[in-house]
């Protein structure tokens, strides 16, 4: 069973990280307004990893450790104006 705290909207903004750090400890948070119910900050559950990941991977068509992309190790020649440039001139 989770617990469940009522925490005003000011004392919310003062204290967001403190109040983030409960929720994600497991504590579910009902933000008030004047006492008022308005809504409910509780932890999320992880996200599963979609099927059709798996089978990538289990294919070994895929692969991924959990990090970040790295980019790849040589650098792909392109041709033409650099995109920056082209997104200048679409601003103009």
């Amino acid at each position: 069973m989770q617990l469940q705290t009522a925490i005003g909207i000011r004392e919310l903004k003062a204290t967001l990280s403190a109040c983030l750090a409960r929720v994600e400890a497991g504590e579910r948070l009902t933000v008030t307004d004047r006492g008022r119910p308005i809504a409910t900050i509780v932890p999320i559950d992880a996200a599963p990893v979609p099927d059709w990941v798996q089978t990538l991977i289990g294919n070994r068509r895929a692969q991924w450790a959990g990090g970040k992309p790295v980019g790849m190790a040589t650098r792909v020649p392109a041709r033409g104006k650099p995109a920056s440039t082209m997104v200048l001139e679409d601003r103009r």
